[in-house]
């Protein structure tokens, strides 16, 4: 039987609302039923409210459904999620017996599923629904929130908050230059299985966990593969000492422990693994980064099946110039190079994407505009899920009316000191605009929730002023 082993962040997440409010009869739609839409369904319908999942394909699970015909999702054959089943799993719902140690993409969706019917999820989704566009119906300064939401049929329903949870992994960020590439291009989103590149000399782009995935897949039968790692990189192993690396690290990510020390243990750690990566070909990295975690690239590297690059300075035809002055010729070029946040259905009035940045109060809130939440629109170094039932409580207590919002205004400082002190720790990419460390962001997720549970009800309005 495999050890569930928990972060100190997932006990006690299935507690009731803190506040004195218990029960509410809003009606509340979600966008997306993955894992995100999932939690805040089951949270909001445990507490009476009237809860519409609009859901654009015919699947629960989103991402992690396989060949999922809503076309968002970027799941790979060989997909497994990067931390173990122990710390993946939502807090009330521990994953079957026939799960792997670290679950592929088929465990995850079933698993998925399971907490659906778990919950009775599933009466409450609408399938193969497509939100054209959501628009406020009130002025916030004066009225509650009435949110319409327009569908792909041109129906208009109303409601009195909206949470949207449809995910930021679905648009391809592409570059140009790549696209130029005479031979067989595609981003790595599009990537299914290594069958079609048997044979074929191919270059990944990137070093994040897809690109490494990917490298990993086709290097075993590709004569010439690269791997292109433009920044410095620590991968982390899925296994040490017998046991999942993530719950070993789970052992010390804890708040009152020192962040720089927290780092250090870490790559201690990895490195008691892999050695210096620099031998490997890879920069040390200079900047924080996304962690990468990939369970059979570094020997794929000792092998000689992926040879490391450092940056791509030109596209003639199918040869592609690198940093290091050498030029070759592949049939294929993978480019892993990330994705920009899609909410092509918010009017740009409501919300802009600027810089791939969303100004949004602890990742969720937009200051000016009341019963609006986005869930799920970050990047972090543990399992979603745990993170997704901490933003699905703390949106909760708002909608209960026992958390009250702070002033615009000091929402807006909030999130410019934030975006500052990342902008300050990150490399300045689009993807670390929305990168968050777990164990930082829960704190400051709870000790904002107990403030606004602290705020006078009084200050409860129908509307905001700024």
């Amino acid at each position: 039987m495999t050890t569930e082993v928990q972060s100190t962040f997932q006990r006690g997440l299935d507690r009731p609302p803190a506040g004195p409010n218990q029960r509410s009869n809003k009606r509340v739609a979600v966008i997306g039923a993955g894992a995100c839409g999932l939690a805040n369904a089951k949270y909001l319908l445990a507490c009476g409210f009237d809860v519409t999942v609009f859901e654009i394909g015919s699947q629960i699970g989103g991402m992690w459904c396989y060949q999922n015909d809503n076309g968002r999702s970027s799941a790979y054959r060989t997909l497994h999620i990067n931390t173990s089943r122990g710390v993946t799993r939502f807090s009330d719902l521990p994953f079957d017996e026939a799960t792997q140690p670290f679950p592929d993409h088929f465990d995850m969706h079933r698993y998925l599923v399971g907490y659906a019917e778990h919950f009775a999820l599933a009466p409450h989704i609408r399938f193969n629904t497509t939100v054209r566009q959501l628009r406020p119906a009130f002025d916030p300064a004066t009225e509650a929130p009435r949110w319409e939401v327009e569908l792909g049929d041109g129906a208009v329903e109303i409601f009195d908050a909206v949470i949207v949870a449809s995910g930021h992994l679905t648009k391809p960020l592409e570059v140009p230059a790549f696209q130029s590439f005479a031979g067989t291009y595609l981003h790595s989103h599009h990537y299914r299985e290594p069958d079609p590149y048997v044979g074929k000399r191919v270059c990944v782009v990137g070093v994040g966990n897809s690109a490494c995935d990917i490298a990993s897949d086709v290097c075993v039968t590709s004569p010439r593969c690269v791997l292109v790692a433009r920044s410095g990189v620590i991968v982390l192993p899925k296994l040490m000492f017998g046991q999942a690396f993530t719950d070993i690290t789970a052992k010390f990510q804890r708040p009152w422990i020192p962040r720089k020390l927290r780092r250090r243990i870490t790559r201690f750690l990895v490195w008691l693994v892999h050695g210096d990566m620099a031998k490997l070909g890879f920069k040390p990295p200079s900047e924080l980064t996304h962690v990468t975690s990939n369970a059979t690239v570094c020997t794929d590297i000792a092998y000689r099946r992926i040879e490391v690059k450092h940056g791509i300075e030109a596209v003639e035809g199918k040869t592609l110039r690198f940093a290091d002055g050498s030029a070759e010729e592949f049939d294929v070029l993978i480019a892993a190079t990330g994705y920009e946040i899609d909410l092509d259905f918010i009017p740009p009035e409501v919300l802009r994407v600027e810089d791939n940045q969303l100004d949004l109060y602890m990742r969720i809130a937009p200051p000016d505009w009341p019963g609006l939440f986005l869930q799920g629109f970050f990047n972090t170094d543990t399992a979603l899920n745990m993170v997704f039932e901490h933003q699905a409580r703390w949106v909760r207590e708002i909608l209960l009316g026992n958390a009250v919002l702070p002033q615009p205004t000091a929402m807006r400082q909030a999130i410019a000191e934030r975006r500052a002190w990342y902008a300050g720790q990150y490399k300045h990419t689009p993807r670390h605009t929305i990168e968050e460390e777990h164990v930082g962001y829960l704190s400051d997720l709870g000790k904002s929730l107990n403030q606004m549970l602290a705020r006078p009800s009084g200050r409860q309005r129908q509307g905001r002023n700024a």
